[in-house]
């Protein structure tokens, strides 16, 4: 028999279009109320997800700490060892984006030393996540490369590694030219996070390959769809087409000898990636992939006993209300998680 290849694009409106016919359950007036329902239940989600920053945060905390380690890093560090006995690496974030002085980027240093100084001790298999609006990023750049840059230091000294993760469109420059200064002081110990729903990622890759090609730098890059609202002349907005770039921006990294961090709970993006690694023979010591914390844990476990490695991103810290917002509002199924909390437990 032929092999048939379908195009990535086919494949992703294909896998769509079989769940909806899946789940519709059938022709005429069924198939009206099974959509309505779908739209009821899709402004309801919308709904909660709108009205979450004006709810109790003591009621937003008993969902939300399914999602983060807690807010002290006993907790992370709690966390983080029970995913390692489980065979599971993690990246550690300490949770808090955007601050208004350069005193806060300094103490948001400091906490990120005593956080690699301490899971070093603990001997914690993992890495560590760093914003850098956190570090100044949009007040001082060049303050922000020096604060992080002794993050990374300290880091590689431990013979660890920081992760330099991706914020919205204002920052990607900015992210991506601080990525390359540390990227040639210490080119084993910093990595960095595309997004694949940016319409300029694939000119990125590119860029930052040969740039690492030139240095004779290793390249690590974590790929993930992207959260941010951005306008549709600088991002993908459907999700067909956010599929297909995150695969053919997956099939790039590779090609150009990237090591990548797979960051998806996508079930049909984790089977196409695992598809592509099997055509192009890529070893296991070239890629990983990479959930959140909390986040389909069916998913992950079913990948960890497929032979892959995983790292799970493990955030804890006192300013977890923003990033439990962002989330709800990437994934508004989290909303189930939301009534158990006010019906369920009380």
């Amino acid at each position: 028999m032929k092999n048939i290849q379908i195009p990535l694009s086919q494949k992703c409106q294909k896998s769509y279009n079989t769940a909806d016919e899946h789940h519709s359950p059938g022709k005429g007036f069924g198939v009206i109320l099974w959509h309505r329902t779908k739209i009821a239940h899709n402004m309801l989600n919308k709904i909660i997800a709108d009205t979450l920053p004006y709810l109790p945060k003591k009621l937003v905390w008993m969902f939300s700490k399914k999602y983060v380690a807690g807010e002290h890093i006993e907790e992370g560090i709690s966390i983080s060892r029970e995913l390692n006995r489980q065979g599971m690496l993690v990246t550690v974030d300490l949770l808090g984006e955007f601050i208004t002085n350069l005193d806060e980027a300094r103490k948001n240093k400091e906490e990120y030393r005593t956080i690699i100084q301490r899971f070093s001790d603990d001997n914690i298999r993992g890495n560590f996540s760093v914003k850098p609006t956190s570090f100044g990023l949009l007040i001082d750049p060049e303050e922000c490369y020096r604060l992080t840059r002794e993050v990374v230091d300290m880091a590689a000294r431990r013979k660890s590694f920081v992760r330099i993760d991706m914020e919205d469109s204002q920052c990607t420059r900015l992210e991506i030219d601080l990525f390359k200064r540390l990227l040639t002081e210490y080119p084993h110990n910093v990595g960095l996070v595309l997004q694949a729903y940016l319409k300029r990622t694939r000119a990125d890759i590119e860029e930052l390959a040969d740039f690492a090609e030139k240095k004779g730098c290793p390249l690590n890059i974590r790929l993930c769809k992207g959260i941010y609202v951005e306008p549709e002349e600088i991002a993908w907005r459907d999700f067909h087409q956010v599929r297909h770039h995150y695969l053919k921006d997956l099939e790039l990294l590779f090609q150009r000898n990237a090591y990548v961090g797979i960051a998806t709970h996508d079930s049909f993006l984790v089977s196409e990636a695992q598809s592509i690694i099997h055509e192009q023979h890529r070893s296991n010591d070239s890629y990983e992939f990479q959930m959140l914390y909390g986040v389909t844990p069916s998913l992950r476990d079913s990948i960890v006993t497929a032979g892959h490695s995983m790292r799970i991103y493990v955030p804890f810290g006192k300013d977890w209300f923003g990033y439990c917002s962002r989330r709800l509002k990437e994934n508004p199924k989290m909303v189930y998680d939301i009534l158990k909390a006010i019906f369920i437990r009380g």
